[in-house]
């Protein structure tokens, strides 16, 4: 009987990811869909207004220490190699920022309309508009670390009212 149920929930299984896979499938069209070249233009300066850290460069870089700390675990001794070599590969990344922030930007054109995007353009070019992108990346970390904090706090303690209950009911962990 165990196996039949285990056999259900792999069938179960596979059909959800049929079915999903589907869904993709026929969603996929509407993130190619067109978009107004001037809506893609006002949704592209937002992302250049509110692009204060620098994700591309910072990705490019982070993927560099990645690499050079996969190949230096394996082989310590090309440490001054690799690191050159890493220098020049991301030079070759260094004009392609405009491909990632096109994306973007038609993300946001295809989910905020003109209007919505004159007026998130119109905040972001005002002072205060500029002082929250301004501190956006700062605040990110500071929620982030506030949220590490909370989710740890919360495992234990989720953790601690599980384990009474189960005492509760004679069981033992």
């Amino acid at each position: 009987m165990a196996l039949n149920g285990t056999v259900m929930r792999g069938a179960k299984a596979l059909l959800c990811a049929v079915m999903a896979a589907g869904v993709f499938t026929f969603a996929a069209p509407a993130y190619a869909q067109e978009v107004a070249p001037e809506q893609l233009a006002l949704a592209r300066k937002y992302v250049d207004l509110t692009d204060n850290g620098a994700i591309f460069e910072t990705t490019v870089v982070e993927t560099g220490v990645a690499t050079l700390q996969q190949i230096t675990s394996l082989n310590p001794e090309l440490g001054e190699q690799t690191t050159a070599v890493i220098d020049e590969v991301i030079k070759e990344y260094s004009g392609r920022k405009g491909e990632l922030l096109d994306q973007f930007a038609r993300l946001y054109a295809m989910r905020f309309n003109m209007e919505e995007l004159n007026q998130i353009v119109a905040f972001y070019e005002s002072p205060t508009g500029q002082k929250l992108a301004n501190a956006n990346n700062e605040l990110n970390q500071d929620l982030s670390r506030v949220l590490q904090v909370y989710t740890n706090n919360l495992r234990s303690e989720f953790f601690a009212k599980v384990r009474a209950g189960l005492r509760a009911q004679g069981v033992e962990l």
